[in-house]
């Protein structure tokens, strides 16, 4: 059984092209033409992916994304019109995978459903555990814990932890980070580890403003303390 997409649109054009390529790249499409449908689908269906546009009437992408995310960390791809800075960061905070602004090719969407699922099923997982402060991160159960409370994570931000604390007290290039973590495809976009960074940051650190456990090495890429 082909994995399940799910395209939430409210454009029906669009969603049916969005369908067809789903389909054509080998994947299983689901569609919703509202948000609320969409939101519904995805904690009964459980997709192994989500495609979700920002502007809808009624309840929006955003609203949509942060109920999907009170219940469930399914990969969350979001197209959007808008490109501004704060408009990502925004979707950062919500636990979004990754961005497609539109106009966008459809080649461009098929590319990145590939690399967000491939990203969530990489799984390292050697039998060890990290402890920096009041910071533990357990590889084996890939969890996260603060003063041994857990830290809730989405996908990506865990992935960017690991990568960094598998590095611990040695700088990591942002090229490396971008590789390992989002893929060769992403070379180039260094902005994506900054918003994540800003948002790993805001849940693990006591002051995000002045960092104990993610250093930046201004013009390099970052350390794990």
């Amino acid at each position: 059984m082909p994995p399940t997409i799910l395209l939430i649109d409210d454009d029906p054009t669009l969603l049916e092209m969005l369908a067809d390529h789903v389909r054509d790249a080998g994947y299983q499409p689901l569609t919703a033409g509202r948000a609320a449908e969409g939101v519904r689908l995805a904690l009964e269906a459980q997709p192994a992916l989500i495609v979700l546009d920002v502007m809808m009437p009624g309840m929006d992408g955003w609203e949509a994304c942060r109920r999907i995310r009170e219940v469930s960390h399914v990969p969350i791809i979001m197209l959007t019109a808008k490109s501004e800075e704060i408009d990502k960061l925004r979707g950062f905070r919500l636990g979004v995978d990754d961005y497609v602004t539109k106009p966008f090719s459809f080649a461009e969407l098929i590319a990145r459903i590939r690399a967000v699922l491939a990203r969530a099923q990489h799984a390292p997982s050697p039998t060890q555990r990290l402890t920096s402060g009041d910071l533990t991160i357990d590889f084996d159960q890939h969890t996260v814990t603060l003063d041994g409370q857990p830290v809730d994570l989405t996908p990506t931000e865990y992935r960017l932890l690991e990568a960094l604390a598998r590095h611990a007290r040695r700088t990591v290039p942002t090229e490396r980070l971008l590789s390992e973590v989002w893929g060769a495809e992403y070379a180039g976009e260094p902005e994506h580890v900054k918003h994540y960074i800003w948002a790993l940051r805001r849940k693990i650190e006591r002051d995000p403003g002045d960092p104990q456990h993610i250093i930046t090495v201004r013009g390099f890429g970052y350390r794990f303390e």
